[in-house]
């Protein structure tokens, strides 16, 4: 990574910009201050996501390596593999939203992505604890039959108390 110095060019704090804008010419300053301020807003939107996705990515590690140890036998190919990890994946999307990555797939043939792109964030943060509980039941031994039923309960009750906690914040705004 190049430092600023050996770049080139002038950089200066924000407003010291915005105040060498109005020197230009008064619109140009406020032209410069919405964009400034899209961009931000832009920013934070895309940093939000990511850290509800990257939250996600960590505990899915803790979920793939919970399968790998323990339901994949040594001796499967690598489609078989993949088979199984896609099957407890559908566990945690059956749990929480009633239907596997393929039912979603077919009801939505215009979306890009997976059920789980389309998540909100309570969505997002109760598919991470789910993850990690999932990790968690299978390391005790429990049958996928039992897993998804405890999941499911879970996740109701988690996005019971995320909704509440949501609308609370909502009416604070207010």
């Amino acid at each position: 990574m190049q430092n600023l110095e050996d770049m080139g060019g002038t950089y200066a704090h924000k407003d010291i910009a915005f105040e060498f804008a109005s020197w230009v010419s008064v619109e140009f300053k406020l032209y410069l201050i919405k964009e400034f301020q899209r961009l931000k807003e832009q920013e934070l939107k895309q940093l939000g996501w990511d850290i509800r996705r990257n939250l996600t990515k960590i505990n899915y590690k803790i979920h793939t390596d919970a399968i790998k140890e323990n339901l994949i036998p040594k001796e499967l190919n690598s489609s078989q593999i993949n088979f199984v990890y896609a099957s407890e994946a559908d566990i945690l999307n059956v749990a929480l939203f009633g239907m596997t990555a393929k039912e979603w797939r077919e009801q939505n043939k215009d979306e890009k992505g997976n059920i789980r792109d389309t998540a909100n964030v309570k969505e997002l943060v109760c598919l991470a604890n789910m993850e990690s509980l999932n990790a968690h039941f299978i390391n005790e031994g429990l049958s996928q039959k039992d897993r998804l039923q405890k999941l499911n309960k879970i996740a109701i009750e988690q996005m019971k108390i995320l909704s509440r906690e949501y609308v609370r914040k909502l009416e604070k705004v207010r």
